[in-house]
This record gives structure tokens, sequence and C-alpha cells, in this order.
């Protein structure tokens, strides 16, 4: 039975296209039966998607705007990702704060990435922050999607310093070369599970 991996994305997709090399460098079919099988966002224009059909991998676009609702444009979502049977579901900068109905449809399959030590900084501005408080240190968090915003069971960490005169995009991009290799080990720790 194949395990297939349903990820969701919103922009540029690097999270996801470090996932996707993952399961070709580490043969996850071959090892462990999983594939990304679909990459969806709610922007027809996200980079991502581009690259991902390029990969040979479904993509699929459903724009949230289009939608009277959050429930409806989850509903819809649902049923996207649900044609691909997906054991796990990823969210790799996909920046839409999902229904409870949705969280719970994929209860103990949907895991997300956040970039900060939760639970230290949920939501937005995590690296402006993370420095304005004087924290010597910084990273990213995989966790369990839960109902309440950032706070699932945690997966895995990454830790980066906070270096002298860090700005916030200084220390983004350190930490987004630490999310790379973290998440997709976190990934391949669930398939192989």
């Amino acid at each position: 039975m194949n395990k297939n991996i349903v990820i969701l994305i919103s922009g540029g997709g690097s999270n996801m296209a470090a996932i996707v090399e993952a399961a070709r460098t580490h043969r996850w079919q071959a090892r462990f039966g999983a594939r990304v099988a679909a990459v969806i966002s709610n922007k027809a224009a996200a980079k991502g998607l581009v690259w991902a059909k390029e990969q040979g991998i479904n993509t699929a676009a459903l724009d949230h705007t289009a939608y009277d609702s959050r429930e409806a444009f989850d509903a819809a979502l649902m049923g996207e990702i649900d044609r691909h049977a997906p054991t796990l579901v990823v969210l790799a900068g996909f920046m839409r704060i999902l229904t409870p109905g949705f969280v719970q449809h994929y209860e103990g399959r949907l895991v997300n990435i956040h970039p900060s030590l939760l639970p230290a900084f949920p939501g937005l501005k995590t690296h402006q922050r993370a420095i304005e408080m004087g924290c010597r240190f910084a990273g990213a968090t995989v966790h369990r999607v839960t109902n309440e915003l950032d706070h699932g069971d945690i997966l895995d960490q990454a830790v980066v310093p906070v270096l002298p005169g860090d700005t916030a995009e200084r220390l983004a991009a350190r930490v987004l070369t630490q999310e790379h290799i973290m998440y997709p080990r976190a990934v391949e720790r669930l398939i192989a599970a």
C-alpha cells in the first residue's frame, strides 16, 4: 500500500522541494512505500507549483478568495486532498489558518513547520520578536497540527544562534537552511513508523 504525502504550499515551496528531494535521494518509495502524491496551493501563481509539476508531481490550485467562507474553502481543499488518499498532509509555508473541521478530518496526519522554537513565539514575525526579546537562540519546530495555533506535539526542532547585529531577514535565512534539513527528516520518521 502506498503511503501518499500531500504537501500544501502558498509560495515558493522551498520546504516542499526539500521534502521531494529527500524522498528521491533517500528512496522513500522503495524503503517505505511512500511518495509525494500531490502539491496543492491556495495561490495559482505559487512558484512551488511550477517546480512540483516539473518533477512530475500532481498539482492543484484552489483560490481561497473564490470561496464565501473559510469552511467552504477548507471543504473544497479536503476534497482535493482526499483524492490522493493521504497518509500524511504536510503544511510547507501554507499561509492559511485552518478550520477545526479540517484539523479534525486529518487528526494525527497533519504536520506543520514553524520558524521558532515552540512554544516560544507562535504566530507571525517570529524572527523579529526573538531579536527584540534578546534571545540568544532561535530556530524552527516541526509539530502536529491541532486547533490551537502552533501548539501541537513537537516532532523535531533545530536551533540556530542569534548573532550580534542580526536582522530578522538574516536570522530567517539561517533558520530556513535548518528547516530544509529538519522537515524532511521529521517526515521520514513519520512515514517509516
